[in-house]
């Protein structure tokens, strides 16, 4: 593994612990081809190499009916970076979300989650933030992804990016005065990072993103480290069994917290591990899911991003 800090993201990756009450039924074999083909065709979405096979048995599909979906292309200083955006039918004055991949990039479940905020009412953009380094859906394994994408992108970058973003959204329907911003895991990390970088970020909801860890030239600091100057109020949603990222770290990012006024806090699932909202991996948890999507639409509107 490449350093540290790779084999930390690494570990949070692999669901090596995963824990699920209660059994599913068993989708049947044509079942599930179907509800494949269907994710494959529906928007050309489908899911990395590296995140196969999914638990197509568990998987969310939100319709959508009502919605208006595009790939588009934002340039950033000469580059083509493409975002999923889905949004109300002829809706404007939208509320934004950002919604910040796992290091799968935006595959079918990233997409399906921007759906179920347009559902809400949001202007919903989830962009491609390794473009420069490469394409996350074609690695086969976690650790190659990791090694020779995610290792690569600097903390600038994706600030620039999501910038970027943003200043798309003012133009074509969005509210910035209601914004906010979500991530999974890799993402996770990047919600914590962003809400301290672009303070006129309403408030930010963080899905087991790593808190603590060694600083580069790509990653010169971290969530523990810009925590007390945070004034963008984050929901941190964790799993007390996630083997990548210890409760030690929550405990950490709770004191930098406190020296703060950023009123963040966090939401720890006893029984869940990482990658607990999921649903199309082994570490989903499924009651722990429905209530940290129910904390985090709860979070946003409570603090102006709704």
């Amino acid at each position: 593994m490449h350093n540290q800090n790779d084999r930390a993201e690494f570990n949070s990756l692999t669901g090596a612990s995963v824990d699920s009450t209660g059994t599913q039924s068993k989708a049947s074999s044509q079942q599930e081809n179907n509800r494949r083909q269907f994710l494959q065709s529906a928007l050309g979405v489908g899911f990395a190499a590296a995140a196969l096979p999914v638990c197509a048995q568990t998987m969310l599909l939100t319709p959508a009916t009502g919605l208006s979906e595009q790939r588009l292309q934002i340039d950033v200083d000469g580059q083509a970076v493409s975002v999923y955006s889905v949004r109300p039918e002829g809706k404007q004055s939208l509320p934004v979300i950002l919604v910040v991949s796992e290091i799968f990039g935006v595959h079918e479940h990233i997409a399906d989650v921007a759906r179920r905020f347009a559902q809400l009412g949001y202007l919903a953009l989830a962009p491609d933030l390794f473009v420069r380094q490469g394409d996350a859906s074609k690695y086969a394994s976690v650790a190659e992804l990791i090694k020779e994408v995610i290792a690569k992108v600097p903390d600038a970058q994706v600030m620039r990016d999501l910038d970027a973003v943003l200043a798309w959204a003012d133009k074509h329907g969005g509210d910035l005065k209601r914004v906010g911003i979500t991530g999974f895991c890799w993402g996770g990390r990047i919600t914590w990072m962003y809400a301290a970088h672009n303070p006129a970020i309403k408030a930010g909801v963080a899905w087991y993103g790593r808190l603590v860890g060694e600083a580069n030239a790509l990653t010169p600091l971290h969530p523990v480290d810009i925590a007390a100057a945070l004034k963008v109020p984050v929901l941190g949603l964790y799993g007390a069994k996630d083997t990548g990222i210890s409760l030690d770290s929550i405990v950490k990012m709770e004191a930098a917290l406190a020296k703060g006024s950023s009123h963040s806090i966090f939401k720890v699932y006893e029984h869940s591990g990482h990658a607990f909202h999921a649903d199309y991996r082994p570490s989903y948890v499924e009651a722990d899911a429905k209530d940290g999507w129910k904390a985090c639409v709860a979070w946003l509107k409570a603090n102006g991003a709704g």
